[in-house]
């Protein structure tokens, strides 16, 4: 069965808690940044930032509010990612059996970085100018496998951040949501059935963000669906 994040964001209150655990257990180093007119910072995801917390401020249900989004890898069952390097290279990106993690390897610098991110429906991986290498959050399979919570759950001070067994996680990410739906109703969970990083959204998912759910043109798609529709582009 693997193993799975449950992200509830109405816990969130956007502490950065996980995103620094994420710098300070990978040692990667920090970025330079500048005031962009948001509390967010860095802007966007990059080689060395596999976690950053989204900020949206706006008026929901003419109240104003703040939505914080703890963002990463989702860890997808059926990855497009691993499917559009298969075609370079196989055994560039790895699905661990024992997790479910989905690992990028140095073997990325040999595929097409800029594939390998649009193959993504989340927008997540990011390549390094200098190496070409890819990289993004590994659920800190390091410390899973030896049974230690991933560093961004281990400091998370809320409750925000669980992560466990699949059948565990699944079955607390259905109870909150039905006690999160009553005083919420639009309250959903995100691609639930086909990524290992599954996030609560209290409001309209793409109020968080553009790539929160995976979603084409069409409407959204299962992860088989999407994999299968993106891997024929491509081949």
């Amino acid at each position: 069965m693997g193993k799975m994040f449950f992200i509830d964001l109405t816990r969130c209150t956007g502490c950065r808690g996980c995103q620094i655990a994420c710098k300070q257990w990978k040692n990667l180093p920090a970025e330079e940044t500048r005031n962009t007119g948001s509390h967010q910072n860095p802007p966007d995801l990059s080689y060395v930032t596999l976690k950053t917390v989204r900020f949206e401020e706006g008026v929901f249900d003419k109240k104003m509010d703040w939505l914080f989004f703890p963002e990463q890898c989702r860890h997808c069952v059926e990855p497009p990612c691993k499917g559009q390097a298969d075609v370079d290279l196989e055994g560039a990106v790895l699905k661990d059996e024992a997790t479910g993690a989905v690992i990028f390897t140095e073997l990325t610098a040999k595929v097409d970085g800029d594939m390998v991110r649009s193959a993504c429906p989340y927008d997540i991986p990011r390549k390094d100018a200098a190496t070409g290498l890819l990289s993004k959050c590994d659920m800190c399979n390091d410390r899973v496998q030896n049974g230690l919570l991933p560093a961004c759950v281990k400091t998370c001070p809320t409750g925000c951040m669980n992560f466990g067994d699949e059948a565990d996680m699944t079955e607390l990410a259905n109870k909150r949501l039905a006690e999160v739906k009553k005083k919420h109703p639009k309250a959903v969970l995100g691609d639930p059935n086909d990524v290992r990083v599954v996030y609560l959204f209290q409001r309209d998912p793409k109020s968080y963000f553009t790539h929160a759910v995976a979603e084409l043109e069409s409407g959204p798609l299962t992860r088989k669906q999407l994999f299968a529709k993106l891997f024929r582009a491509r081949v």
